[in-house]
């Protein structure tokens, strides 16, 4: 019987040493025969074309090929992809679902992991944390200030995916009140979180905290419109930890610029976002790079957790983290 073999397409370096261990390279060599990519570079399609021959099972991570009819051609033992990022979107197509061949990624740990900085988005702003910490250490202490908390507050859900729901379960408690925007949620996910369904115009024009968190396909590009974030009450806080492009930037800008709302965000339309961009203007808003999730001691655990998913599959066990069709659609592009 030939030996199982398992390609590792993501190149050696920074980012493959925060997913990788000695001891997680040994736990995936115990199950078959491991082809690292020895290089500091993503394989080109070509060379995966190349390297997929007679392969089992393929670790992907950011930055790969797709997975597309060429590609394919050539994996002619190919039955399990296993996805150390989260989204699959760019990478798996759905020739490979035609195929049979399983997927699984990282992207409940991923979520979880997003789904808390939500959460400290939401309190860092809210408590203007930035602005008195840098006051403070430029010797100003404010004798006269004003802040907010989380507490008792209208949270508006905007998507309501695997991210979204694990914010629900994070928000409990400081007992707010949510309302949700969403094509798919069932009564019964309502009912079992206490949260009412609602249309856009009402998420903006009645929530204090409006959290985004749609899938980055064609239907929502600037679905979050100047009309939507003028409805905004005056105070209100937007936080963004899905895709840039889900909000009209140019438009947020000139909401932002009259002071009313402010704004947490994580993702821009274009990233890195540019050297002088509008937005670095805006005292109201706090600018990440791109780092909401998943914080960086994570990634071991997706590596872990990827693992005993390909153990589970050679098991004929159900895999705790593997991405269906239907499910792979509903995923960001990029």
């Amino acid at each position: 019987m030939e030996a199982l073999k398992i390609l590792v397409t993501m190149p050696k370096g920074e980012i493959f040493d925060t997913f990788f261990n000695e001891e997680l390279k040994s736990r995936l060599e115990e199950i078959g025969e491991v082809i690292w990519n020895d290089s500091t570079a993503q394989y080109t399609k070509s060379q995966l074309c190349e390297k997929i021959k007679d392969i089992d099972i393929c670790v992907t991570g950011w930055g790969t090929e797709a997975f597309d009819e060429e590609v394919l051609n050539h994996a002619n033992k190919l039955r399990l992809i296993a996805h150390t990022g989260g989204s699959v979107r760019p990478y798996v197509t759905d020739a490979v679902y035609d195929r049979s061949i399983r997927v699984v990624s990282g992207n409940e740990v991923f979520a979880e992991s997003v789904a808390e900085s939500v959460i400290a988005y939401a309190l860092a702003s809210l408590r203007d944390i930035p602005r008195y910490s840098a006051e403070l250490k430029q010797g100003i202490w404010p004798w006269n200030f004003y802040n907010q908390g989380l507490l008792d507050k209208t949270v508006g859900i905007v998507g309501y995916g695997m991210i979204a729901k694990m914010v629900v379960e994070m928000l409990k408690p400081f007992h707010v009140k949510i309302k949700v925007f969403s094509r798919h949620i069932s009564q019964e996910e309502l009912e079992k979180h206490n949260m009412e369904k609602a249309e856009l115009s009402e998420i903006f024009s009645t929530c204090d905290i409006v959290s985004l968190h749609s899938g980055m396909t064609k239907e929502n590009h600037h679905m979050i419109t100047e009309e939507l974030l003028n409805m905004m009450p005056k105070g209100a806080l937007l936080i963004n930890t899905a895709r840039g492009a889900i909000i009209d930037e140019e438009a947020l800008c000139r909401v932002l610029s009259k002071g009313e709302i402010r704004a947490v965000l994580d993702v821009y339309e274009v990233e890195p976002l540019p050297a002088g961009h509008k937005l670095m203007e805006m005292d109201n808003a706090i600018l990440m790079p791109h780092m909401g999730g998943p914080t960086i001691d994570r990634r071991m655990i997706v590596t872990r957790t990827v693992i005993g998913d390909i153990k589970l599959f050679l098991q004929n066990k159900p895999m705790t983290c593997e991405i269906d069709r239907a499910y792979a659609a509903k995923m960001s592009t990029h």
